[in-house]
């Protein structure tokens, strides 16, 4: 009889630790909650990142599987029955198949990266020993909201509310036949495959993506409340953002999410394509507002710092700007207006550099930036949002007379 392993509680960073040496405890958007215990159970979890290929292979095959099962017994695999048959209807793959398996991979990658960017904030000193209890119970509060029953129970409920009462009206009318659904005389009837997508395997993406919404709002929460603590920031630090430049890092994080956003639109796209007759640039302002959307979701949370930040470069411009006229006033008094000592010379003298190096750090402070985000992130990420879309491009042109085209524009 096989022993469950206890369900692990929040440990100590070694990482985090401020001036004082005191440790913070660990963060986590994704260790918790009752799906997290459920698939505990199923020992499909666990604390490492062992068991992610397992997860992704039965959760996917879980919602996919029996679509083709019963959509082989019915004869819609391939069958010239009807308009989309099931193995070329591109939007089910690219949901279940794709988007599906991005969703629970995201949960390492987020859980081991989101923590190192967190760990930052007492690593590097910038929460001071007076807030390292508020710091604390910033993350505290993560952990109890993460855990929540009932937000899960509603995410559920807000699912299949959503299903019965909007997408579900939608889907029942289909333009042409499909493997899912039959249309008669007598009105639209799901199939057998139609029901298990409807009752089963669509709740349970969208399930997905609203618990990873919801995570993210925790995020933005947990920023928001350490925003308000007097942090540590340096006007003069080479990050241009007072040393905050690190929350940057969080698309490294949540990179995974753009993706599978972007194969959620590439499967829809290419139904319209293929089967409605639609093209491609008809669905930019689609295209544009999914980036967008990703975008917003990843760097406004990081919005909140841009008060201290502001603040941070106001001072630090007048404290550089008081520090650079008093040594200006005492260089040119030695060296323009006959101050100099008998026997110094300038050649070897460290006045110039220091006066050079006094510039510096005033065009440092003078070239901040107010939000902790790098265009290298934000390029990244639409990159990342557009990858799964680009091979609809083929749609528009061969293969060849594309290859031809980028060819041409790098060489």
């Amino acid at each position: 009889m096989s022993v469950e392993a206890p369900e692990s509680k929040p440990l100590e960073s070694e990482l985090g630790e401020g001036e004082s040496g005191r440790r913070i405890q660990d963060f986590s958007l994704v260790s918790g909650g009752p799906f997290y215990r459920f698939l505990r159970r199923l020992h499909l979890c666990d604390d490492a990142s062992e068991l992610l290929s397992s997860r992704v292979i039965v959760i996917s095959l879980f919602a996919w599987l029996p679509m083709l099962i019963l959509a082989l017994v019915q004869g819609n695999l391939l069958g010239d029955d009807v308009s989309i048959p099931f193995l070329l209807d591109f939007k089910v793959h690219a949901r279940f198949l794709v988007a599906m398996p991005l969703l629970l991979a995201a949960e390492v990658l987020v859980q081991q990266r989101m923590s190192d960017v967190v760990d930052q904030f007492p690593a590097r000193n910038l929460v001071p020993e007076a807030s390292v209890a508020q710091f604390e119970s910033a993350i505290s509060s993560v952990s109890r909201l993460r855990d929540a029953a009932f937000v899960e129970a509603s995410l559920f409920a807000l699912v299949y509310s959503l299903d019965m009462f909007v997408i579900w009206r939608g889907y029942l009318a289909p333009e042409v036949t499909t493997w899912y659904a039959t249309t008669s005389a007598l009105g639209t009837e799901l199939s057998p495959a139609g029901m298990w997508y409807f009752f089963i395997g669509l709740p349970l993406l969208q399930f997905l993506f609203l618990r990873w919404y919801y995570r993210l709002f925790l995020w933005a929460r947990f920023l928001w409340q350490v925003s308000r603590i007097r942090l540590n920031l340096l006007a003069t630090h080479p990050d241009r953002v007072a040393g905050l430049g690190f929350l940057s890092n969080t698309v490294n994080a949540l990179i995974t999410l753009a993706l599978a956003h972007g194969a959620l639109l590439a499967g829809h796209i290419a139904d319209l394509v293929l089967y409605r007759g639609a093209e491609l640039r008809q669905f930019g302002p689609e295209i544009v507002a999914v980036v967008v959307l990703v975008q917003c979701i990843v760097f406004m949370p990081l919005l909140v710092f841009a008060g201290q930040i502001m603040r941070t470069r106001w001072r630090g411009l007048m404290q550089y700007e008081a520090l650079s006229s008093r040594y200006a006033y005492e260089f040119e008094s030695t060296w323009l207006r006959g101050g100099v000592s008998p026997g110094q010379t300038l050649v070897g003298n460290g006045d110039l550099q220091s006066l050079a190096d006094l510039d510096s750090g005033y065009q440092i402070v003078r070239g901040m930036g107010l939000v902790p985000v790098s265009w290298r992130a934000v390029l990244l990420l639409a990159v990342a949002t557009l990858i799964p879309i680009a091979p609809l491009l083929l749609t528009v042109m061969p293969f060849r007379e594309l290859l031809g085209k980028v060819a041409g524009i790098l060489f």
